[in-house]
C-alpha cells in the first residue's frame, strides 16, 4: 500500500536532489524525510536511491516509481480540491504560466480586469518559455499556461485565444525598415539578438533557419525583453518579436516577413487534471476578452 505522504517526500527528495534540501522545502526535520523514504523502500522491497557521500541518484526502480508518483500525488491534489469545492471551500487561486512578451504586453490589462471582477481570487503569474510551461503543466506546478499550439501535446487541452504575426524588428533608420516586408534571406544576413532556447520566439526562428537552410548570426542571447529592444535600438542587431512588443517604442519598427509567420497562442491545461472553478472562470474570461 503506497502512502501518499511518503510519495510526496519521495518527490521532494528527487526535485531537491537531496534529503536535507527536501526537508527544508517540506519544513520538516531531515530525519523525518529519511525515515519516510526508508519505510517506502521497505514496503516496496526496493532501493529507490543510490546514496553516495555527497549526492543521490535514482535507481532504475526509483525512476519507474517517479512516473507513477507524480501522477498519484497530482491526482490526489485534484481530488482534494474538487471535494473542497463541492462544499463551497474554493481554493480561489489561479496559477498561470505566460511567455515574456505576452506577460509584458497582452496580459496585464486582462489580469487587472479579471481581478476587478473577482477580487477574492488570487492570481499567480509565472513568466517562462513555452517549453518550460508545458513541463510545469505536466508536473502540476501550474494550473494553466500559454503555449504555441501548432502541435499541442496530447496530454493537454488547449483553446486558441490569440493569433499574432511574428515580425522583423528594426531601428527606424535601418535600410530594411524602408521596405514593406523583409525576406528570410535579408533577415538571416543580419546580426541577431534572440531569446534563449525554450521560448516560442527562439523556436520559430530556429525552425525557419532549419527549413530554409540559413545559419543564424546570433550576436546576443537574452530573455530580457527591454534589453532586446535596447540592442536593436542601438543598431547592434535586429530581432523578431510580436508587434505588440514595440507598441511603446517609437524608434523601432515592425515589418512582416515576405512569407508571413503566424502563431496561434492557446491557453492550455492538463486533460486529466481537475480545473478548479477559479481557473474555469479565468479561461472563460480570457476567451470572452479574445472574442471582443
Amino acid at each position: 500500500m503506497l502512502d501518499i505522504k511518503a510519495l510526496r517526500y519521495f518527490l521532494a527528495v528527487v526535485d531537491a536532489n537531496g534529503f536535507t534540501a527536501a526537508a527544508r522545502k517540506l519544513h520538516v526535520a531531515q530525519p523525518a524525510v529519511s525515515m519516510a523514504i526508508r519505510k517506502l523502500e521497505q514496503s516496496l522491497e526496493l532501493n529507490l536511491f543510490h546514496r553516495r557521500e555527497r549526492s543521490i541518484e535514482l535507481t532504475d526502480e526509483g525512476r519507474v516509481l517517479l512516473q507513477h508518483a507524480r501522477r498519484i500525488v497530482q491526482a490526489t491534489a485534484d481530488a482534494e480540491l474538487e471535494m473542497r469545492e463541492i462544499h463551497g471551500l474554493r481554493r480561489g487561486e489561479v496559477r498561470i504560466g505566460v511567455p515574456s512578451m505576452l506577460g509584458s504586453y497582452y496580459f496585464p490589462p486582462i489580469l487587472m480586469a479579471f481581478r476587478h471582477r473577482y477580487p477574492n481570487l488570487q492570481l499567480t503569474v509565472i513568466e517562462s518559455g513555452t517549453r518550460k510551461i508545458q513541463q510545469m503543466l505536466s508536473e502540476g506546478e501550474i494550473d494553466m499556461g500559454v503555449i504555441v499550439s501548432d502541435r499541442p501535446p496530447e496530454e493537454l487541452e488547449s483553446h486558441v485565444f490569440l493569433r499574432e504575426q511574428m515580425m522583423a524588428i528594426l531601428p527606424v533608420e535601418h535600410p530594411l525598415a524602408q521596405q514593406e516586408h523583409v525576406t528570410y534571406e535579408q533577415f538571416f544576413h543580419e546580426d541577431l539578438v534572440v531569446f534563449k532556447e525554450g521560448y516560442f520566439h527562439r523556436e520559430v526562428l530556429d525552425r525557419l533557419a532549419k527549413e530554409y537552410s540559413y545559419d543564424p548570426k546570433i550576436g546576443f542571447e537574452t530573455n530580457l525583453l527591454p534589453l532586446i529592444k535596447q540592442i536593436v535600438r542601438q543598431g547592434f542587431s535586429i530581432s523578431t518579436l510580436l508587434e505588440m512588443a514595440i507598441s511603446d517604442a517609437a524608434d523601432l519598427v515592425a515589418r512582416p516577413f515576405e512569407q508571413q509567420v503566424w502563431l496561434d497562442l492557446s491557453i492550455a491545461w492538463r486533460k486529466e487534471g481537475y480545473l478548479s472553478r477559479a481557473n474555469r472562470a479565468f479561461v472563460d474570461f480570457l476567451l470572452d476578452q479574445a472574442r471582443t
